[in-house]
């Protein structure tokens, strides 16, 4: 598209932020950090255990929910009930506090890694140079996500951020992209929606009108299964400029 909207809708995580794609990679290195403590449990065992744990708290919606504003309890969850589940199936699993202790691990370096996906910050300033307004919309607690933005000079950049545990609602909750448009003093068809999430940055906004362009950032494509097609795929946040600058 060589045409620009009057307002662009982004989503934080995994769009503007390199998040939780590098995850598995920093729980298989925290877990070796600490592998003493599992033998004779293999260090890809107990990660196998973690990535199924973390899979199962958050595909439902409600628990998603409701861990997502609690991260670093939610974190000492996932790894409980891997090791809840590693203990049934017959393995001798460490005390509870080894898993406190990896939980936090991998929070802090989660928190460590982040970064801006390339061309983030070129991208949002030549928007404004061309007079789209911008809009962040983020789901998560107040605390963290403020922080997020603060860190990574995000605050100057929008005209609206609109943080779930700040204003008590969120994706996909339809008035989450009604009050950014609201705010922004435009409508769906004027607005585009950019997010990685495929219900709330894609599906959620298509059903109000929006232009709905899914970043594939880690450049994996469609889930095979999924019946929800975005209006567009970037896999750069540089293509969203008009034709000649991306």
């Amino acid at each position: 598209m060589t045409t620009l909207p009057r307002a662009i809708l982004f989503d934080l995580d995994d769009t503007l932020l390199v998040a939780f794609g590098p995850s598995e990679s920093q729980w298989r290195r925290v877990i070796a950090d600490h592998a003493q403590h599992f033998a004779p449990l293999l260090p890809a065992e107990v990660g196998v255990a973690i990535q199924e744990a973390s899979r199962a708290l958050w595909a439902d919606p409600a628990r998603h929910k409701y861990w997502r504003h609690r991260i670093i309890e939610a974190r000492r969850r996932i790894v409980a009930n891997a090791f809840d589940a590693l203990a049934a199936a017959g393995h001798k699993v460490p005390a509870g506090a080894i898993g406190d202790r990896l939980a936090d691990r991998y929070n802090a370096l989660h928190d460590a890694e982040l970064r801006t996906f390339p061309g983030a910050h070129e991208t949002l300033d030549r928007l404004k140079e061309l007079g789209v307004r911008l809009a962040l919309i983020t789901n998560g607690a107040a605390e963290p996500q403020r922080a997020k933005v603060v860190r990574f000079a995000l605050e100057n950049r929008f005209d609206h951020i609109q943080i779930e545990g700040e204003h008590g609602f969120g994706k996909p909750e339809e008035r989450a992209y009604t009050h950014a448009m609201a705010a922004l003093g435009v409508g769906p068809q004027e607005t585009w929606m950019v997010g990685d999430n495929l219900e709330w940055e894609i599906a959620g906004p298509q059903r109000l009108g929006i232009h709905a362009i899914w970043h594939d950032g880690y450049g994996l494509g469609l889930p095979p299964d999924t019946p929800i097609r975005p209006d567009r795929i970037i896999r750069r946040l540089r293509e969203l400029l008009p034709d000649g600058e991306g």
